[in-house]
């Protein structure tokens, strides 16, 4: 089975997709896939459902979209290929082992295929590991890797109760800090002039991400662009003010006094002001 949940809904048994175009269907694979190989317990489905508490026959119409889905499942285990010669019918992969009942709940049993969201945990893991250990070029190449891992927002296509906002909310952080990690290891890497436009659209679309525009500041900086640091540090303060009422942490009070004395000549570590 192949799970794709950074970015829209996908999930594939041999190469067929069984995800439902019902709503709620969906959203009970949504959250099946989020926690693929594990029980996720016929409560949580029921709550992430109907967050307002379960009608009367909830339960029996969550059964009958737990046999909706594999209904998909073995449209789509008749294109596999037969079990090998004198293997038992026990051998052959049914709907009901890979949408697995057990007491109290149910399991996505993805059959050692691949997952998104294990892949990216795997590769930002790595990245961590090489930035810990002054490794900047592995950092760099990991955490890209992971991060070209997405296709959009977790997600995206699926109507989210309170288990999946949570899953997402989950996602969207551990994305910032590979993120965030991945922009220290290039400016480390000397790569400020080309990170100048890649972090111009992040912080446009993080618009009070303080790391974010730290390090744009400190690229900007490098490239001898005062004027634009200046700005873009003004801006930062002005949508903080507007959201939150809030002034900018000390550490980019801080870079933000050294923008009108900096020479370019002086490399400027990211993490000189923290």
């Amino acid at each position: 089975m192949d799970v794709r949940i950074l970015g829209g809904l996908s999930v594939r048994e041999n190469g067929v997709s069984v995800v439902a175009t019902a709503a709620a269907p969906r959203q009970v694979l949504a959250l099946l896939a989020a926690k693929a190989d594990q029980v996720v317990p016929a409560t949580v489905l029921l709550e992430e459902l109907w967050p307002s508490g379960a009608p009367r026959g909830a339960r029996a119409e969550l059964q009958a979209h737990i046999q909706g889905l594999r209904s998909l499942i073995t449209t789509a285990l008749r294109n596999s290929e037969p079990p090998p010669p004198g293997s038992s019918w026990l051998d052959r992969r049914t709907a009901e082992a890979v949408l697995v009942s057990l007491p109290g709940g149910y399991r996505l049993d993805t059959g050692g295929g691949s997952h998104d969201a294990w892949q990216f945990e795997r590769a930002t893991g790595a990245g961590y590991r090489a930035m810990e250990s002054g490794d900047l070029q592995r950092a760099s190449r990991r955490l890209g890797e992971a991060l070209g891992l997405w296709r959009g927002d977790p997600f995206a296509d699926v109507a989210a109760g309170p288990h999946l906002r949570a899953e997402i909310e989950r996602l969207e952080e551990s994305r910032l800090s590979a993120l965030d990690q991945w922009v220290e290891a290039r400016l480390q890497l000397g790569r400020h002039v080309e990170m100048v436009p890649e972090l111009s659209e992040l912080v446009a679309l993080h618009r009070t991400n303080e790391s974010l525009h730290c390090q744009f500041i400190v690229a900007l900086l490098r490239c001898g662009r005062q004027d634009e640091a200046q700005e873009v540090y003004q801006r930062l303060r002005d949508g903080l003010r507007r959201e939150s009422g809030r002034e900018p942490s000390p550490r980019l009070r801080r870079l933000q006094r050294s923008i009108m004395t900096f020479r370019p000549a002086v490399r400027m570590p990211v993490g000189a002001f923290v």
